[in-house]
């Protein structure tokens, strides 16, 4: 467990930076990129093991770049959490039908936070 590639798709710094800090702290090697855009490209060189996508995303937002990694058979089966402050049951339930593989609300709780992790990264690709 632990050394899995995290990418972290946010765009306020503050909060990649903590998740960044955080997942590294236990083990995890982490990319991240600004944009669902930026996210793309990384996914496509780096190939990651876990995806944290913010939903509201300059550009391209979190759905649509579900839709694209879903749509592409080199990145259809990596699991993707939604990683959002969009909280409420009516965000929950649209976020997790567009086809994410979690759940991960901001401001996070470490331990959910890493509960979150472990599971779908345990899950293996989708």
């Amino acid at each position: 467990m632990a050394d899995e590639l995290i990418l972290i798709v946010e765009d306020n710094e503050k909060n990649r930076r903590l998740a960044r800090d955080v997942l590294q702290v236990k083990g995890y090697r982490v990319v991240d990129a600004d944009s669902a855009e930026a996210g793309l490209a990384c996914v496509a060189e780096q190939k990651p093991d876990l995806i944290l996508m913010d939903i509201h995303l300059p550009g391209m937002n979190g759905i649509e770049a579900l839709k694209k990694l879903r749509a592409d058979p080199a990145t259809a089966t990596i699991p993707v959490l939604a990683f959002t402050a969009s909280v409420m049951p009516q965000d929950r339930s649209e976020i997790m039908a567009a086809g994410f593989d979690g759940f991960v609300a901001k401001p996070i709780s470490l331990k959910e936070f890493f509960g979150t992790i472990a599971t779908v990264l345990a899950k293996g690709p989708a």
